[in-house]
């Protein structure tokens, strides 16, 4: 992985927070300049997010992506063969840094950072 890259994505998304409230644990780059992760059970029925940067307008493109695997179901009786499923759920282009984590949330409906609880006496 292009820690470079791919690690300052991480951490625009709120870095160690992000990965304890979402619970993901899969991340990979394909090119260098993306982070591509395995998403769990959320709102939008997305299973992966791919995340690509733009170096020329310093933007970013945000892929929530619904994918199935191909294999055999059988139904009645039959094995039916299922082939493979690649769909994008949503697409942002040109997003700021700033707004990635906030997108996130819109889309999948996990929270990514831990709230702050604030006047409580102990």
């Amino acid at each position: 992985m292009d820690k470079t890259i791919a690690a300052t994505i991480l951490e625009q998304l709120g870095g160690r927070q992000f990965m304890m409230m979402t619970g993901i644990k899969e991340f990979c780059t394909m090119n260098g300049n993306d982070l591509c992760m395995r998403l769990g059970r959320n709102m939008s029925k997305a299973n992966q997010l791919r995340i690509e940067y733009d170096y020329g307008k310093d933007l970013y493109t945000m892929r929530f992506i619904r994918y199935t695997a191909p294999g055999i179901t059988v139904k009645t009786g039959k094995a039916i063969f299922r082939e493979e499923k690649i769909s994008e759920v949503r697409v942002f282009e040109d997003v700021f840094c700033d707004h990635l984590e906030e997108l996130f949330r819109e889309v999948t409906g996990l929270e990514t950072r831990m709230p702050r609880i604030i006047g409580i006496n102990a």
